[in-house]
């Protein structure tokens, strides 16, 4: 045996039979977490709304309901119900309210909610009303903001509608003191406070409020040591009453005090873990480098005889289940944005220390053994590579890559360490650096990063610009100057910047008005309590406690443009085949292929409007008229014949990812018009803004909302995702592919970026073929890409499971930055995924 124990290690037969049961059922909304809260609150008026939080917290870990699932070693769950999940009202509950009775037959991630639920969360929701964060935020939002999100430029939705998350606790200080450890230094700290003090109101009662929040989960856990002695005792499986007084056992020592053995080690962390996801809704909330944090109880058990390999293969292969039982319930429009019920919750495996060693350790191939084993879209699996990264680790996450499950990701440490410190992060943060939620770097236990604050959808302006910035009659963007003016392409360059500029910073608007909301409405001492230095700062995460903050949207659509401007100046101003007022004419046409339903339902409104401005009366009965006019309204036979060959000529433009070095180099520009301009903001919390470029789903649901773009997209279609190229642009194989990504200025892009490749099965087969993915990986980080992910599944296999969803429960894809279960996909999701290029070396 060589440095590492890299063989497979045998799957314990109560895995299979534990994720069985999580998929039993559809998944359940729970009303207990919000009436707990909405008690809590009730009682607790006119006091800081810090101790308020924590009161709450404390009551809903003092009163939840708690199960022990069947043949659990690792135990825990926030809801009764298999991957069921509570609500959280604190932040916005409208939305659910009108989806009561729709939210079960939805096409995206579907709950089943009772009527007993739907009446306990309508009482409750009458408390609320004028009480939510993203109330207050809309309020403080400027009025152009409000009708850029109206008009779908931007979307705000991730925070504006959840609670704060996208960030790693410091997993390791909980394992090495417990929460009377961390509650310890609080009431340190607070001793040390002065009445005189100036900060002494805000500081004392933080501080309050993370001693009552740990308290809370010490108490939690002595609620499921009791559990269990009271489950044991009732058992007549002499094995299994074994376990659950194991499990009690490991209940009453932690997560209250330091672990002292591997198991307890994962049950503490697992207590962490689920509980940060019972106080606030935010998700990503990244386990990050467990292999490193872990692997300190894992040697000495293993050096001390306690432990066997299998044993504790089976405890990480029980965490990754419940990593699985987690869920949460978006709104309609969300779930399109994040299908498949995924809550990011990204760990790594691999990468450095602090001095630039290489710390790949048996864990580390363990964690892609877990993710063999368990064939889950939880946890989002990443490993980091860099050039000290043993080359036996990245054959063994090929082979998790070959069997089609998505996972893991790839992440370039030569890429990121220097883009982190370009953000001011040390070198030594920047070496152990995980990945949080989709693909987005930061260090841990120290940031709080905002990340996906935002989606900004670069095709809109480009749309803006034809329309000087008008659309439905609403002025939207800026009134830029008009195209039949522009006498050469370096004019509609320049418009297109400056529409980018005027909505960016409107984005930045809305998204520092949520960030106050946040800090205002809904400050979190428990997740406060474990990420550096709020503690010493004396103020919670949303106020600015962590080292180092950020605010992190992410833009989407670079392909298109890039394909799209290139279009616009060959053809209009290069080689004058047309004029832009004629591109419009086609664009507005959709290429003469029928209107998508969103631009119905625009011109539909559109007219009904100008009617009613022209005093004309509009009921239903008038806007049906106005519909089915408006749909049978048919393009000319001459101009159909105008607009095929229009296409042809835009199929004829050279395009991103063929590894065309003056294409990519504008494809670089291009995407400087959303980095360089976003960078030079500041958020509430004293941080600055960095750009990030993928969309993790949302270019298929923010795809139906834009119109035809110039290079030959038809309208309502999706977006490219991500870094790489258009579907099905890309004709020279995956290594021409890489090359064009990776001309991409992705050090810039320090918020992420994300770059999806899908090969047929048969091109990883053999070790030969693990070996020729690992070199185009690492030919690809050579040249400065900063991530790569995989589909190896065939077209023929996404097809057969769409048409017979009955056959492929167990089918999981990479989508965006996540994996998820094939079939619990939109088609629309589904479609996009089938219609990536196939690869092939």
């Amino acid at each position: 045996m060589g440095k590492f124990y890299d063989e497979d290690i045998e799957k314990s037969p109560r895995i299979q039979k534990l994720i069985d049961h999580l998929y039993e059922k559809l998944p359940v909304i729970e009303a207990d977490r919000a009436v707990l809260l909405t008690e809590s609150y009730k009682e607790t008026e006119g006091e800081p709304v810090i101790t308020r939080r924590a009161k709450a917290f404390h009551k809903i870990c003092k009163e939840l309901p708690i199960t022990i699932r069947p043949d659990e070693l690792i135990v825990g769950s926030n809801s009764i119900a298999p991957r069921g999940c509570q609500v959280f009202p604190e932040y916005s509950f409208e939305w659910l309210e009108r989806e009561f009775d729709t939210v079960a037959t939805r096409d995206a991630d579907p709950f089943y909610m009772s009527e007993d639920t739907k009446k306990k969360l309508h009482e409750v929701y009458q408390y609320w009303k004028g009480k939510t964060t993203s109330e207050l935020a809309t309020s403080y939002m400027a009025p152009e903001t409000l009708v850029a999100m109206e008009h779908n430029i931007f979307t705000p939705g991730n925070y504006f509608y959840n609670g704060i998350g996208h960030f790693t606790v410091k997993y390791e200080e909980v394992l090495e003191i417990g929460f009377e450890g961390i509650k310890a230094k609080a009431e340190a700290e607070l001793c040390a406070c002065r009445v005189s003090d100036a900060d002494y109101a805000k500081r004392s009662h933080f501080l309050e409020a993370v001693i009552l929040s740990c308290q809370a989960a010490i108490d939690y856990g002595y609620r499921y040591a009791a559990l269990a002695l009271a489950e044991a005792a009732k058992e007549t499986d002499k094995q299994r009453k074994l376990e659950l007084l194991l499990i009690a056992q490991n209940c009453a020592r932690v997560p209250a005090k330091p672990a002292r053995s591997f198991y307890e080690a994962c049950q503490s962390f697992w207590f962490v873990q689920m509980l940060i996801q019972t106080e606030s809704s935010g998700h990503s909330i990244s386990p990050g480098r467990f292999d490193q944090y872990m692997y300190p109880y894992y040697k000495a058990d293993m050096e001390a005889g306690k432990i066997t390999r299998e044993f504790a293969q089976e405890l990480m292969d029980c965490i990754w289940v419940k990593l699985n039982d987690l869920n949460k319930v978006r709104d309609k429009d969300s779930a399109e944005g994040f299908a498949g019920y995924s809550l990011f919750q990204n760990l790594i495996a691999g990468g450095q220390d602090e001095e630039g060693n290489d710390v790949t350790n048996d864990l580390s191939f363990m964690c892609i053994e877990a993710s063999m084993h368990t064939q889950l879209p939880a946890p989002s699996l990443s490993v980091r590579v860099w050039n000290g990264t043993p080359d036996e680790f990245l054959i063994k996450a090929a082979k998790l890559t070959r069997t089609g499950v998505g996972l893991p990701a790839y992440y370039n440490d030569e890429v990121i360490i220097p883009a982190l410190m370009s953000r001011n992060v040390t070198i030594e943060d920047a070496r152990t650096y995980n990945i949080i939620g989709c693909v987005e770097p930061q260090k841990a236990g120290k940031t709080d990063g905002w990340h996906d604050a935002a989606f900004f959808n670069m095709c809109r302006p480009l749309e803006m610009v034809f329309s000087g910035g008008m659309e439905n009659g609403v002025q939207v963007g800026v009134k830029t100057k008009d195209i039949a003016a522009m006498k050469n392409f370096d004019e509609f360059m320049e418009a297109y910047k400056e529409q980018m500029n005027y909505f960016i910073g409107l984005m930045v608007n809305a998204d520092n008005a949520i960030d106050v909301a946040h800090a205002e409405r809904c400050p979190l001492p428990f997740q406060s309590c474990m990420i550096d230095d709020c503690i010493k700062r004396g103020k919670s995460l949303q106020e600015g406690g962590a080292v180092y903050n950020f605010t992190g949207p992410q833009g989407f659509g670079i392909a298109n443009m890039t394909d799209s401007l290139l279009a616009v100046k060959k053809l209009v101003f290069d080689e004058k085949k047309l004029t832009l007022p004629e591109f419009k004419k086609a664009l507005d046409d959709n290429f003469g292929k029928g209107l998508s339903e969103q631009q119905l339902q625009s011109l539909t409104t559109e007219i009904a409007k100008e009617m009613a401005r022209a005093g004309q009366s509009v009921g239903p009965k008038e806007i049906r008229v106005i519909y089915e006019t408006v749909k049978e309204n048919k393009v000319s036979e001459a101009d159909k014949k105008k607009y095929d060959q229009l296409l042809a000529w835009i199929n004829d433009v050279p395009k991103y990812g063929n590894d065309i070095p003056e294409v990519d180099a504008f494809a670089r520009e291009v995407a400087y018009t959303y980095t360089k301009p976003l960078q030079n903001y500041k958020n509430p919390r004293g941080g600055i803004y960095q750009a990030g470029l993928y969309p993790v789903s949302a270019n298929v649901p923010l795809g139906a909302q834009t119109g035809a773009t110039p290079d030959g997209r038809l309208a309502g279609t999706p977006i490219a995702d991500g870094v790489g190229p258009v579907q099905g642009k890309d004709t020279k194989g995956p290594t021409a592919t890489a090359n064009s990504v990776s001309r991409l200025d992705h050090m810039i892009a320090s918020n992420g970026t994300l770059f999806n490749q899908k090969f047929h099965p048969s091109a990883l087969s053999g070790m030969e073929g693990l070996q020729k993915f690992v070199s185009l990986i690492r030919a690809f980080f050579d040249q400065k890409g900063m991530h790569m992910q995989f589909n190896v599944v065939s077209r023929e296999t996404l097809l057969d499971a769409q048409a017979h969803p009955e056959k492929y429960k167990n089918l999981v894809v990479r989508v965006a930055g996540y994996s998820a279960l094939f079939t619990t996909l939109s088609k629309s999701l589904q479609d996009d995924i089938i219609n990536r290029t196939v690869q092939g070396f």
